[in-house]
Parts: structure tokens; sequence; C-alpha cells
């Protein structure tokens, strides 16, 4: 007897009413997949119920690459073709990678780092994309048909190459990307929904490899994301790395250096850290002979150093959003290691309130990115919550002198579009190279080069004549397009911006940290750099000027005075590092000037009426 489905209004399941779309977890040490259904987000699970799928792959020569469960045995009997833990690798250089694995790097001829395998040289994204496949698989099998696209969790501070590496894999693996989807404002996406709170929140998310904090305000359906800051490279990885560390120095010295030894008690870590979280002490068994006890309190002591570089960087985004620890309503976990003990602990204490643990932390991420999958889908008209993330870092162009004119600032909400109108520095130029940056320092020097590219067939205007338009668009997914309009003529120029690798943990740590201890510095450098460019303008529009009718327009008596004042600004402007100085110089010589630029004009005038009848000037 066939069965009535009854389904709430708006939530029908009927397959040719709704879409079938996914939303996915790329995890470092796990991944998932989940979908909407029947107006529920659920993760999918395997046919032994296991909704986890673990970041592994294990390559050979006679078979298919296993994927997950399968491919976890391999790994402490064939560690070199059996790869984890490559979301560290996406987007990254070959000097940008300084893992600990066994696995062996080569770079391409395309400059990407590949990691050597029993079936070839392969790349981060290529890898990426066998996890991908194994997700679609599974998605497709639960749900009966294939899917129409997918959103994919990145960490919110992924920066353009990363996020385009996971396009990249994405793509090679089949799938339609709606949109990558910040993993700590997919969290949120879950949260608001099955708690339907207001105000602002905090979301912790502290996975197997990566660190994400972000401030986001939800108030009446809309999430906007006010802060985010973190640690690419930092998770449980690194927890784990700890207890291995430590317990090599335990051991013997004769056998600190056996590559097998190392890569069991890398295992054994991992297992004792899921065990402390519920038990005082565990034993690591090295071998049949020798186990080492490791108590809570040692593994706390352990971990401390990397708990409090989670802590550093929530107390800078909330500087960064401008909130006061008191400000935050609720405080939400996110990723399997928050699940230790010490980790909850410490949030706690620096938030001052209990952090919300009710969503599993493993799945949250995964269903938040269902929801907003099924949304992108269609298949909730007239969307019912408004999302709204923001870019981490600056970007701006160069401008004369080697400054920075920001044009999109950190933390301003995606999608974006900016513009900002620019001229030329010298007369007759017909071409301007635009430089594109990324950072919060005010230098050139200081910030990090994303791409250049040239614009011609600029009209051969004088100075400051032509208006060239610059305009940035970030779209949803974080990712840059740069465009250069000359509006008198329309000719323009434009390039999307995808950086050959990614910065590194260090670079982004260290942007930030220098952008906030060099800001007054960096300003009054800024106002130095300014009064200098000007001062070349100024001098060079007045040489111009005299060589064509100083003598003509000017007394011997007023061009020396003028010329005096002009090698006053000149000297000052290579001498001093006070800006004001080479303002009150400008100032001066302007106003010496000021005599000869109204006999100029005056005589440009003059030139253009000179035999022109009245009715012709008015037409």
């Amino acid at each position: 007897m066939a069965l009535l489905q009854i389904s709430e209004p708006g939530m029908s399941t009927a397959p040719h009413q709704r879409k079938l779309a996914v939303g996915i977890d790329l995890g470092t040490t796990n991944s998932l997949v989940a979908t909407v259904r029947s107006g529920v987000a659920e993760t999918l699970a395997d046919e032994q119920g296991r909704v986890i799928v673990p970041s592994v792959v294990h390559y050979a020569d006679d078979q298919a690459p296993l994927v997950g469960y399968e491919a976890i045995p391999y790994k402490a009997i064939d560690s070199a073709n059996t790869i984890s833990s490559i979301k560290r690798v996406l987007g990254r250089s070959l000097a940008d990678i300084t893992d600990d694995s066994a696995y062996q790097f080569e770079s391409g001829k395309d400059s990407v780092p590949r990691i050597k395998t029993k079936t070839g040289a392969l790349s981060a994204v290529e890898i990426s994309a066998d996890i991908l496949r194994h997700l679609k698989m599974r998605g497709e099998q639960t749900l009966g048909d294939e899917l129409s696209g997918v959103v994919i969790t990145v960490p919110a501070y992924f920066d353009d190459a990363q996020r385009q590496a996971t396009k990249d894999a994405a793509r090679l693996a089949g799938l339609n990307v709606f949109r990558l989807l910040n993993e700590p404002t997919a969290a949120a996406i879950a949260y608001g929904l099955d708690q339907a709170e207001e105000g602002v929140i905090a979301v912790f998310d502290l996975g197997g490899g990566t660190f994400d904090i972000s401030i986001l305000r939800l108030r009446q359906g809309v999430f906007e994301v006010l802060a985010t800051g973190g640690d690419s490279a930092l998770g449980g990885d690194d927890f784990d790395t700890a207890i291995s560390r430590w317990a090599l120095e335990q051991l013997p010295e004769q056998v600190r250096n056996d590559k097998d030894i190392y890569r069991h008690i890398c295992l054994q870590a991992r297992q004792a850290k899921e065990q402390l979280s519920q038990q005082r002490a565990v034993d690591l068994n090295i071998s049949e002979q020798l186990s080492l006890p490791l108590t809570v309190d040692t593994f706390e002591q352990l971990i401390e150093p990397l708990i409090q570089k989670t802590l550093i960087a929530c107390r800078r985004a909330l500087r960064d959003a401008n909130i006061s620890k008191s400000e935050i309503a609720q405080v939400v976990m996110v990723g399997g290691s928050t699940r230790v003990p010490r980790v909850r602990e410490a949030v706690s204490e620096l938030f001052q309130r209990q952090p919300y643990t009710d969503i599993d932390p493993d799945r949250v991420v995964a269903i938040g990115a269902a929801i907003q999958a099924d949304i992108l889908a269609g298949n909730k008209p007239g969307d019912e919550m408004l999302l709204l993330d923001v870019i981490p870092l600056s970007l701006g162009i160069e401008t004369m002198g080697g400054l920075v004119e920001k044009i999109i600032t950190r933390n301003t909400t995606i999608p974006v579009a900016r513009a900002q109108e620019f001229t030329t520095y010298k007369d007759g130029q017909t071409a301007m190279r635009v430089h594109v940056l990324q950072g919060e320092r005010e230098l050139v020097a200081d910030c990090r080069s994303l791409a250049t590219f040239d614009l011609t067939g600029i009209p051969p205007l004088v100075a400051g004549a032509a208006r060239i338009k610059v305009t940035f668009q970030v779209d949803a997914d974080g990712l840059l397009q740069v465009n250069a309009e000359e509006i008198n003529t329309g000719v323009s120029a434009n390039i999307e911006v995808k950086p050959s690798y990614g910065l590194s943990d260090a670079e982004i740590e260290a942007m930030l940290q220098a952008s906030m201890e060099n800001a007054k510095q960096d300003m009054l450098l800024r106002s130095l750099r300014e009064q200098q460019v000007e001062a070349d303008r100024v001098i060079e529009a007045l040489d111009s000027a005299l060589a064509k009718d100083g003598e003509q327009l000017l007394t011997k008596d007023e061009l020396l005075i003028i010329n005096q004042a002009r090698d006053a600004l000149f000297s000052v402007r290579q001498s001093t590092n006070q800006p004001e100085q080479i303002q009150d110089a400008i100032k001066y010589l302007e106003q010496v000037s000021e005599e000869y630029v109204a006999r100029r004009m005056n005589q440009s005038v003059r030139s253009m009426v000179q035999g022109r009848k009245i009715e012709e000037l008015q037409d």
C-alpha cells in the first residue's frame, strides 16, 4: 500500500518542485555532505551510518583512489601514497609548505607544488577533487539524482588563491559551485535558524587544521559578519603534533629518528587526545615493550601555547568589530577540536560566558552550507535570510610616491563593487599601469602585490585632465576583478585576480600586527610621501611653464624670486622628513607665482579670442 507523505506548506519534497542541492564541509581532517529534506537540514551518512568522511586519499597503481575510511589503514603501511590534511596545501607555494609529513613535494612546470605518488605527481587541487567526488557520489546516491549545485565551505581567512583552488577542485570533481561560504558564517546560519537568537555572536571554529573566529550580528534574519580573524594552519593536528614531539623526547635517543615509530606515535597521539576529553590519563603504546603515560595536566600544558594563539586572534577580532566582551550574546563552538575541555574552558574565560555546544560541532558547518545551498537552488522563494560576508584584508592600487590607495577596506561586506577616479600625472600621458595590492599598510613595499595590468589609449591631455575610473568588484566567493576605464574615450582594461599562491601564516599574522603597530608612523610617512609627490608636480609644472614664457611675462626680479622659492622647495623636498615644511614651501611658491599664473591665464584667454567675433564665441 502506498504511503501519503504530508509536508508543511512550502516544504514539499516532490522531485519536480525541488532542485537537489547539498552543502559540503571540505575539512582538513574530516569532510561532510548535508542537504535539506522536508524542510530539515541533515548530514548524509554512508551504508554503515557514518556521516564523517576522513579527508584522506590513498593512491595505488592498480585501482581507483580510495577515499575516507577505506584509505585510513594505508596511513600506517603506505604513508607516502596516503595523503591527509591536503587542505593545508591548497593555494600554497612550495616555499609556504612546512609540513612534517613524509610526503615528497616537487614543483611542476606551472610552479604548482605536487606530491609524488604511485599514480604520478598530484596537486592539492587534484587530491581535493577526489575527496569532493566521493562526497558528490554520496549525495547523489542518497538523493537519487544528479545535484543541481553545491555550497562549499572554506576558512574565513582563505585568500583569493586558496578560494580559487577550492573552486578549481570542485569543477574538476564535476560540481556546480553556487558559492563558497565561510565556515564560521555557515555555523552561524545553522545556529541562527535553529535558535532564532538576535544580537552579536562569536563563532569560534577550531577544526583539524584551521582556526577561525568571526564576530557576527544577527538581526531579523540578517547575518552580518562584523570582523573575522584566525589562522589557516592551526588546529587539532597541531595538538597531535605537540603530543608526538613530547613523546619522542621521552624515548631513548636511538629510536627517536625511526620514521615508522614516529608515524605510529602520531596515530597514538590523535587517539590519546580524543580519550583525554573523557578521562584523566591514557597510555601511549609505542611498542609491545614500551608505553608512555600521558595525563590531562601534561596534555593541557603542551597545547596551552596553541590555545593562547586562538585567544589572541579572538581579542583582535573584537577590536576590529569595535565590540566589547559584554556585547557578545552567545559564543558558538564549531569544529571537532572544540571538544577538548581546556579549549572550552579557555573560551569561556575569555568571553565570560558558557559557550553554546548544543549543535554537533562536526556537523554544524555542513548543515549551514546545506541551508544556504537550498536557498540558492531556489527551493525557498523570497530568500528567507540575507547573508553578508566580509573580506579579510584591504584591497587597493599603487599611486605616485609608492603609496597605497585603499579602494575596499578590510571587513567590508561582500559581494561588493567600489569605484574611484584617478588621473594622469604628466602632460601627454597615454598609458597607466594599475598595480593591485592587498594589505593594511600605507606603502606599497609593506603590502602584498596581487596583479598588474596596463590601461592604454588614454588621450594625450595635460596632467590631471584625464579621468580614469578604477572599479574593484569582489564576488560572493571573495574573488576579485579589477577594471580601469578612461571615461572620456571609453577605453578600458581589466583583470581577474587569481594569485598563484596564498598568503603564508606568518604573512597573515604579520600584516595585521604590523598595521596596528605602525599605524601612526605609516600615516606620517604617507603624509610625507603625498607632500613630496605634490612638490614634484608643482616643480615640474613650474619648470615647464617658465621654459615656455617665463622670460616674456616676468621681469628679472620676479623671475629671480620665483626661482629662489622653487629651489627652496626642491631643497626642502629632498632633505626634510616633516610634511608640514614641504607644505609650507609649496604654499610660498604658489604665493610668489600667483601673479605669473594670472598673466599666463590672461594671455591664454587673449590668444583664444583674438580675431574672433562675439557671435563665434557664443556659439
